[in-house]
């Protein structure tokens, strides 16, 4: 595929000629394409882009893919000139998808999201990463001898949607077993690893602090004494206290009034520096959830290694917020968005090449079409 279609699609869009746009369908030539020469009517990089401006578009099967192609066909064939008079049936999407090498598609998109995505990011700014598990049940609505579930231990960076790295877990292991492949320079130098009460570990918070990196951590039960001596802490704070700052958010919509109220302090730093590696503040976060009928409070503990200049009450709270996009822009899409019921090998290639991005926008604009 030559310049020309980047071309066309810029002009097709208005986009501006001063940003650099990569195509998307460009890069999908790279792939391995594994399918018979005999027979073969549609070339592979034409039928993932396709199905990839679908999936942006919002549909969720085969079926419904190759009908929001066909209803495009005459705007697509001028957009790819290689597009023939006809575009592939869902018979033949299918088909593809199982021709691909899901690792292969996956690095590939990686590489490209990350070269694009990285011209965005400000020159010195940490970025934050969130750390989490999750467990893959398949989309198959039957008990497939070969879908069984697996449970991944995924690194994703929330300013950005890009998936830096994602681990299954064996049968017989648990997700801290698997931190350690995390916990190294590559990732975590230079970023804000943020995770659940689950990885709040000593040894973890020593292995991110010596990669160059900062933790943002919930302390709960699993450490029955570091959540005991917060929750002294905050209840009951000393009354010689010289170091007490916080701030409170409000915010009103789908029927519920939601008050957020942050302290962090560095009185308790030289107490849990024993233990817990470079230490710079301990928080306390009291959620208040309003609703007609009935009325919700729940305070949460943590600590982290960001000193007071590097972060106040406000960016502790936002980067606390920030943590639960791995779970609405990359959980949720795997479950419901991507919830299509396709076979096993199909679904997971659709996965992959939709995991690292955070928004549909952001892959119309990656393959020159927004």
């Amino acid at each position: 595929m030559n310049a020309i279609t980047l071309e066309a699609s810029k002009e097709l869009v208005g986009q501006a000629e001063a940003r650099e746009v990569v195509s998307r369908y460009q890069a999908l030539h790279q792939l391995t394409d594994s399918r018979r020469k005999q027979g073969r009517r549609s070339s592979l990089p034409l039928v993932l882009t396709s199905i990839l401006l679908a999936k942006a578009a919002g549909e969720t099967t085969l079926q419904a893919m190759s009908e929001w192609i066909r209803l495009r066909g005459t705007w697509l064939q001028k957009v790819f000139p290689q597009a023939g008079p006809s575009f592939p049936c869902a018979a033949t999407s299918r088909n593809v998808l199982r021709a691909v090498d899901p690792e292969q598609l996956k690095q590939l998109l990686m590489d490209l999201l990350t070269r694009v995505r990285a011209a965005e990011r400000r020159r010195g700014e940490q970025q934050q990463v969130a750390l989490d598990g999750k467990t893959l049940r398949g989309t198959q609505g039957h008990l497939a001898t070969d879908q069984v579930k697996m449970h991944q231990v995924t690194l994703y960076e929330t300013g950005t949607g890009i998936l830096l790295k994602e681990q299954i877990v064996g049968d017989k292991e648990n997700e801290q077993s698997r931190v350690e492949e995390f916990c190294t320079p590559l990732y975590v130098k230079g970023r804000i690893v943020s995770a659940d009460a689950l990885h709040t570990q000593t040894q973890m918070c020593a292995s991110i602090t010596a990669s160059g990196g900062d933790y943002l951590l919930i302390a709960k039960d699993n450490q029955p004494t570091l959540h005991e001596d917060l929750r002294l802490f905050f209840g009951e704070p000393p009354l010689d206290c010289r170091d007490w700052r916080e701030v409170a958010t409000v915010e009103k919509g789908h029927g519920r009034l939601e008050q957020r109220e942050l302290i962090a302090s560095t009185e308790l730093h030289e107490f849990l520096a024993r233990e817990w590696s470079q230490v710079g503040q301990v928080f306390v976060l009291r959620r208040r959830v309003t609703k007609p009928r009935y009325c919700t409070q729940v305070y949460v503990y943590g600590i982290t290694s960001l000193t007071p200049a590097q972060a106040d009450p406000a960016v502790l709270l936002k980067l606390i917020r920030e943590h639960w996009k791995i779970e609405n822009r990359l959980h949720w899409r795997r479950d419901v968005t991507d919830g299509a019921k396709m076979p096993v090998k199909s679904v997971r290639a659709v996965r992959l090449a939709f995991s690292p991005c955070s928004t549909a926008s952001s892959w119309l604009s990656l393959i020159g079409l927004g």
